[in-house]
């Protein structure tokens, strides 16, 4: 945002305020100066007069010029095209000093005679405008002939650069840093005297708005003939420092009342308007997006997001002055994702909403530039409720870390605009200003009273540590996930960090779920990478695959990182890919290490995260899982994860060797401290049991059986062995072998006898099956 002084002392008297004294204070009330730059017009330039205009004898692109400097009439030869009889122009005299080895003195230009030189704006320090000179008008200060420009203060002037945030679109006006520095120095704002030039006709004989009633913007319409406006120089000069300059009239003249007052401000051309009985005739409605837009034979713009550039042949135009809230604006471009022009910058920082106040400035400055206004203006403002908070002052008090005396608080906030009413107890009740679009909570207001105090003013007082019981979610996580590490690495995977996104194509074409549209990335940073990923291991194996590329033979990687689910919640999850040779090659093996099994991937993966259970998986859930060397993860009864041999047709596609892949819920996962529990001190004993099942029964279902016994007698049992011949038919044969132990005394051979018997007549009962003959 670019302020200058003289522009802000339209609004505030800083006539004795120094420029630096200004910027301490913008500063320190969070309006961070970027840079500071004085104009100042050099010594010998003065306000001369074109008397007469001749073509050069002997150049065509010279002119001979008869300037009058007051007190004397000089010859000067000129080469720009835009010079004319009856200007009043700016004229450095012999001996001013322009720049470094640049100072006017006697010449002839191809034969003629030249005291001095007619200048432009970048010859005497002011921003370029256009290529030819710079004609004054007395928009600057009254033109005295051989008066030095430099004693014109709206020229010389002091150019202040703020850096401001986000949330700060009040201040994205001249008139909303003066209001700030007014609220700082308690200075009064000066008003606007409202003088127009009315035309014959009222704006209901030539303009008709039709206003849909489901509209959010608030608008204001006014009309007014341009055919005699001419922009003056001080706000020409003023758009070019502010680099706005577009050399149409009209157009500048609507940037120039935006960049000052903030309120947003649009001119349609009256021929682009529809016709209706003689009269122009807009409307405003939704459009397709279900955006405020305004329509005359075409769509002409679509308020707070983007505009139409208009023809300024014309004679009539309608203004449009306009107001949407930001929060509105913002969320349906963002979801609607439409292409915005230069207004959404301030559309959706909150432009000023007070648009009466901005269309009155607007219509003042044009009629005293030659423009007339028609008489009247077309109205579609919904009254709303100012948003209302209710702050204790001593929660304020706390908030800052010092007492602030409940008068200086009120007036304060008095001061920034806000509707302050004691409601007793020490609660203010107060009501926010609408051009506060990032006032929400008592923080926001805290922060606004320290503002005005100076950060400076508030003393530091010694930190008070309570020392309080350090561990949570957040620390157990941790010690979660270095344990995980710790382990995964001791079992021979490297970890790897992938981004949190993927490609949307590929994680459709392997089957893997993908974030809903409406909540997906905006602006991915890549092609490859633009949407969020619903698991690591598409990751993991293109990972994988470009270590094959470089040469190597076995890669183990795992990964803890976020994952998203459709509606883009998040989660974590462990995942783990194996690759090629169980081992690398070395001595032991003789160079030549045999392949990984489902089996052994298995084992290196419960090493990492402890216990677990495999069931087959009912329903494969993405193409990326082989249909028959696959499993479902259980811990304690519940599906964490899946483990599987990756499909050998996704192998093919990666150029990857036989793969393992498994993935698992980091928050399923538990890290409990290990409870010491007794042990018997009498000899364990060992007893296999071949039963016979059929092919199609599941493991699952006899493990259940012999758990239902809940004998404590029974320490651990294990398949060892599956065995099916012709004589079996669809029958197999499980070999399980159980540690049998107890704790009070050593087994006797018909204790074990007993257990056994007991497992065997459960397996019939509730299975149906029985020994092997």
């Amino acid at each position: 945002m670019i302020v200058t002084r003289a522009w802000l002392q339209e609004f505030i008297d800083i006539s004795k305020i120094s420029t630096e004294d200004i910027c301490k204070t913008l500063n320190s009330i969070g309006l961070e100066v970027d840079s500071v730059q004085s104009v100042k017009i050099p010594s010998g330039v003065v306000v001369g007069k074109v008397v007469e205009k001749e073509k050069h004898p002997d150049a065509d692109k010279l002119s001979v010029c008869q300037v009058d400097l007051g007190n004397e009439q000089v010859q000067i030869v000129c080469g720009a095209k835009n010079v004319a009889a009856g200007q009043y122009v700016p004229v450095a005299t012999l001996g001013c000093v322009l720049g470094e080895d640049f100072k006017i003195k006697k010449a002839k230009l191809r034969g003629v005679e030249s005291i001095g030189m007619i200048c432009s704006t970048t010859e005497i320090g002011l921003p370029k405008m256009n290529d030819g000179i710079l004609e004054l008008d007395d928009s600057i200060g009254e033109l005295i002939l051989g008066k030095e420009l430099k004693e014109y203060p709206l020229l010389n002037d002091d150019i202040i650069e703020i850096e401001l945030t986000a949330n700060r679109g009040d201040c994205l006006s001249i008139n909303g840093v003066a209001r700030e520095l007014s609220t700082y120095y308690k200075l009064p704002m000066h008003e606007e005297e409202k003088h127009l030039e009315y035309k014959e006709l009222g704006i209901g004989q030539v303009l008709e708005i039709e206003c849909a009633s489901n509209i959010d913007s608030s608008l204001v319409f006014k009309a007014a003939d341009f055919s005699e406006f001419k922009l003056p120089v001080l706000q020409k000069i003023r758009m070019s420092i502010i680099e706005q300059f577009t050399g149409r009239a009209i157009q500048d003249a609507l940037n120039y009342v935006v960049h000052t007052l903030g309120v947003l401000l649009t001119a349609y051309s009256k021929s682009s308007a529809s016709s209706k009985n003689d009269l122009a005739l807009l409307h405003i409605k939704k459009d397709a997006k279900g955006f405020d837009s305004v329509y005359g034979d075409e769509c002409l713009g679509t308020i707070g997001v983007n505009a139409q550039e208009f023809d300024e042949t014309d004679d009539d135009f309608i203004i449009q002055a306009s107001y949407i809230d930001p929060e509105t604006v913002s969320r349906k471009v963002y979801e609607s994702k439409a292409k915005t022009g230069d207004v959404y910058f301030r559309s959706s920082r909150g432009s000023e909403p007070n648009i009466k106040a901005g269309i009155d400035y607007f219509t003042t400055m044009i009629s005293k530039c030659g423009a007339k206004i028609y008489a009247g203006s077309e109205t579609f403002i919904d009254d709303k409720e100012k948003l209302h908070l209710d702050i204790d002052i001593k929660k304020v008090n706390a908030i800052i870390g010092q007492k602030i005396a409940k008068a200086k608080i009120e007036n304060i906030l008095n001061a920034l605009g806000f509707e302050v009413r004691d409601g007793g107890n020490g609660v203010f009740s107060i009501k926010i200003p609408f051009f506060r679009h990032d006032i929400k909570n008592i923080a926001d207001v805290t922060e606004e009273i320290v503002r005005i105090i100076g950060i400076d003013n508030i003393q530091s007082k010694p930190l008070a540590i309570d020392e309080v019981n350090r561990t949570n979610a957040t620390s157990k996580n941790l010690i979660k996930k270095n344990r995980l590490r710790r382990n995964a690495i001791s079992n021979g995977f490297f970890e790897t960090v992938t981004y949190v996104f993927s490609s949307r194509e590929q994680l459709e074409k392997y089957g893997f779920d993908t974030v809903i549209d409406k909540k997906d990335i905006l602006n991915p940073i890549t092609k490859e990478l633009n949407t969020f990923r619903t698991t690591c291991l598409l990751n993991l194996i293109e990972a994988a695959s470009n270590n094959f590329k470089l040469g190597f033979k076995q890669v183990s990687l795992f990964e803890i990182g976020t994952i998203f689910n459709k509606q883009r919640d998040e989660s974590k999850a462990i995942s783990f890919v194996h690759c090629g040779d169980k081992a690398l090659e070395d001595f032991s093996n003789q160079g030549k290490p045999q392949n990984m099994n489902f089996f052994e991937f298995a084992q290196k993966v419960l090493n990492v995260i402890g216990k677990f259970e495999i069931e087959p998986i009912n329903s494969i859930p993405n193409k990326f899982v082989h249909p028959y060397q696959n499993g479902v993860i259980i811990i304690e009864g519940k599906e964490v994860g899946y483990i599987s041999k990756l499909h050998p047709s996704v192998a093919d596609d990666f150029d990857l060797p036989d793969s393992f892949i498994a993935q698992i819920d980091f928050d399923a996962l538990g890290d409990e401290l290990v409870k010491v529990n007794s042990y018997s001190k009498f000899q364990a004993s060992k007893r296999d049991l071949s039963v016979v099942t059929p092919k199609n029964m599941p493991y699952s279902q006899i493990k259940k059986a012999i758990f239902t016994l809940d004998n404590k007698d029974i320490k651990q049992f294990n398949l060892v062995d599956i065995y099916s011949d012709e004589k079996l038919g669809d029958n197999q044969s499980l070999t399980i072998r159980f540690v049998l132990q107890s704790d009070e005394k050593t087994m006797e051979e018909e204790d074990i006898t007993s257990i056994m018997d007991s497992i065997l007549e459960k397996l019939h009962s509730d299975l149906g099956i029985g020994l092997r003959d």
